[in-house]
């Protein structure tokens, strides 16, 4: 089990605390939905891929009514979401006294502001790409229905081809015309990031493999080329948060070293805004602490070490830093890779046994109770594995986590378990510890040298673990 941090509270430590804004105090956005009276409309807000109610209010006779307050509201994408969740989008900047109008019944296609040059330009914005994208989608719905190679069809990808031209073309337009806005900052982070053909020296082996390779790295090292993270509305925008999550979902490999490294090189160039680095960080965190992938704890640790710990996590209350130092101290002797912790301690077969005395290609540390359920379910498929595999260079060290003497004892005859069966009732091992033991059945695997190679796996995935190891080594 990891152990998994409060995601929502950090959330609400960003919502809370992110975006400082100068200029006029407070914020007044007036609402006009004509044909709305007595009508609820809703404020809500982006934070990464979620979006969040801000305020909600009941227009007036004549569709109006005012989000008001004495409070500068954090910079980024906002939304009004009307009934049937219709809603539209705007940008709050630094100018957060404006007013809206619109028409219930066609609210996108009706929209205007009052006093903010910023939505201005952002609802052309709005028009010009959405049209600029359905003139693409026919061209290339036409493309598909034509024969391949036709001249048709070598005509339309022409066109196709100018058409994508001119949406760069018109996206670099906005970006540099509104640099230093967050419009600006929209605009460039939709530009595709361009892949040159790779240059594979003559002779290569495997050319296209090495070209793939080289163009997937020159993919990922650049991937956040056109994302400005000085930019705080990023935050409060589905671009940020949607960019990390295919980054490092799809783009980085899940070993917890490529991980590390993609991290780091993130959180150096998130850096140049405090608000940006506090987001990236808590949506790192929040990620690996929670994930279900093997390994991955190792990324939390490193996070801790480099953020939390280190005094560069100014958001995080006493109590939560508290709360992670303990936790990353019992994760950090088990971590996959490391040598695991020596075990010494007395034996069902009436002598003190050492992990370390184990000679074996794959030794097999087993937590377990006599009377959990799930090891009531589990110690009979590892023994039938044992069994069919200890000639085989495979050997279990099994450590009951319970005082009752009497019911381990009974348990290890009534189902002759015939590996080697620890007992420290007293915990002077620190088993518990040095191997984060906070529920069972729990199992890791250790190579030859005792380094971790597998843990917290569930018991039918031992057999197909290791003999992919196996062959991964070459065995």
């Amino acid at each position: 089990m990891r152990p998994r941090y409060p995601a929502i509270i950090l959330c609400l430590l960003i919502v809370q605390s992110l975006g400082l804004v100068t200029g006029q105090t407070g914020h007044s956005i007036s609402v006009t939905v004509r044909e709305a009276p007595d009508t609820k409309i809703r404020m809500a807000y982006h934070v990464g891929t979620q979006q969040y109610l801000r305020d909600s209010l009941n227009t007036d006779k004549n569709g109006y009514c005012r989000f008001t307050g004495s409070d500068r509201l954090p910079e980024g994408v906002y939304m009004i979401v009307l009934p049937g969740n219709i809603f539209f989008e705007f940008l709050l900047g630094s100018d957060q006294h404006f007013e809206i109008f619109c028409d219930i019944h066609d609210p996108a296609g009706t929209l205007s502001f009052r006093g903010s040059d910023e939505n201005d330009r952002f609802l052309d914005y709005q028009k010009r790409w959405k049209a600029l994208q359905e003139e693409a989608t026919a061209i290339g719905t036409r493309l598909k229905s034509l024969a391949p190679g036709s001249k048709e069809a070598v005509t339309a990808r022409q066109q196709l081809t100018g058409q994508e031209n001119r949406m760069k073309q018109f996206l670099n337009e906005t970006a540099s015309k509104n640099k230093g806005t967050l419009l600006g900052a929209i605009a460039l982070s939709i530009i595709p990031i361009e892949t040159p053909a790779p240059v594979v020296p003559p002779g290569t082996a495997n050319p296209d493999s090495v070209s793939r390779l080289l163009s997937y790295i020159h993919y990922k090292d650049h991937f956040f080329d056109n994302i400005d993270f000085s930019e705080p509305g990023l935050i409060r925008s589905p671009i940020l948060g949607g960019r990390l999550d295919q980054f490092f979902r799809q783009v980085v490999l899940q070993a917890p070293d490529s991980i590390i490294r993609e991290a780091d090189r993130l959180l150096d160039k998130s850096k140049v805004n405090g608000d940006v680095f506090q987001y990236v960080t808590v949506w790192l965190m929040n990620r690996y602490a929670i994930s279900e992938i093997m390994g991955h704890d190792a990324v939390v640790v490193h996070l801790a070490d480099k953020v939390y710990l280190s005094g560069r996590a100014p958001w995080a209350s006493d109590e939560y830093l508290d709360d992670l130092r303990k936790r990353v101290e019992r994760l950090r002797p088990n971590l996959i890779g490391l040598k695991a912790p020596e075990l010494l301690m007395s034996s069902f077969a009436g002598h003190y046994v050492s992990l370390y005395d184990v000679r074996a290609d794959f030794t097999i540390v087993y937590f377990w109770e006599p009377d959990c359920g799930h090891c009531k379910e589990a110690t009979p498929v590892l023994k039938d594995y044992y069994e069919k595999h200890r000639s085989e260079g495979v050997e279990v060290f099994a450590v009951c986590t319970q005082p009752d003497r009497e019911k381990w004892e009974k348990y290890i005859v009534d189902h002759s378990l015939g590996w080697i069966n620890g007992w420290d009732p007293q915990r002077l091992s620190r088993f518990d510890y040095l191997y984060n033991v906070e529920s069972t059945p729990l199992i890791y695997i250790l190579d030859k040298d005792k380094k971790i190679i597998a843990k917290k796996l569930a018991v039918e995935d031992v057999a197909p673990y290791i003999e992919a190891y196996r062959k991964f080594q070459g065995h």
